[in-house]
């Protein structure tokens, strides 16, 4: 795992966390916007390296990593902790572990509960299938993600991605994504914005919208009509970071 950082180090400090096979360059307008008051850091999670062959071994392993960095470089004090999907699961994952602060929760499309095991080797035998075709440069793959996966300008970094990762890196992802999750009871004074779709899979970031506006009533809950999962972050990030911005300034 390797984190990029942006801002001024004396800032407080913002984490931004990608979500499955979506390069950690999809933060970049956010980290443009946000480094002027935060200090912004991203981890580029493991199986998502562009230049070598790294390997995601489970979700705990990756929430471990970025907690470690956390704690060794900011003593765990975070002011905002988001997450996009799968990163929306490791943030919810990290909120609330020992040594780690968080005053300002940000979750998008984060599916926070387990699917079937049947849904999840499908899935898993799709997204390898998604890899080894985007591989081969395949026209009507590539031509469907930057329809409904990244904006053309990201494709490249996706790429990368795909030419790296192995196959059984994309399955750890699928168990981590959609594996069992315990809700948790935050700090009362930590802030939360559950952010989601209703198209497609957002059935389940619904789902888990509502079970944790169950578990933590200070729960805000931002449903974007006719929004596919990680539309908003990925094909529109001003009007994400304006939806964050305000969050924040509530």
């Amino acid at each position: 795992m390797e984190f990029r950082t942006f801002g001024n180090q004396g800032n407080e400090v913002m984490v931004l966390i990608h979500g499955m096979l979506t390069p950690w360059q999809i933060w970049e307008d956010a980290a443009e916007y946000f480094s002027k008051v935060y200090y912004v850091v991203i981890p580029e999670l493991d199986g998502h390296s562009q230049d070598k062959t790294t390997i995601f071994e489970s979700l705990d392993r990756e929430t471990e990593m970025i907690r470690d960095y956390l704690l060794h470089n900011f003593e765990g004090k975070i002011h905002v902790l988001c997450g996009l999907s799968l990163g929306g699961r490791i943030a919810a994952n990290l909120a609330g572990t020992l040594g780690i602060s968080v005053d300002y929760l940000v979750l998008d499309g984060a599916p926070l509960f387990k699917m079937p095991g049947v849904l999840t080797e499908v899935m898993k035998q799709s997204y390898v299938g998604i890899v080894h075709k985007t591989r081969q440069r395949d026209y009507k793959t590539l031509e469907s993600c930057k329809k409904e996966f990244l904006p053309e300008k990201y494709l490249g970094n996706y790429l990368n991605i795909a030419d790296n990762i192995e196959d059984q890196s994309v399955k750890n992802i699928i168990d981590g994504a959609f594996g069992n999750f315990n809700f948790k009871t935050y700090d009362s004074g930590m802030k939360i914005m559950f952010m989601h779709g209703t198209k497609g899979n957002e059935m389940l970031a619904k789902k888990a919208a509502l079970k944790m506006k169950e578990m933590n009533p200070q729960t805000l809950i931002r449903v974007f009509e006719g929004y596919r999962h990680a539309q908003l972050a990925c094909f529109e990030p001003d009007k994400w970071i304006k939806e964050v911005d305000i969050f924040l300034l509530s």
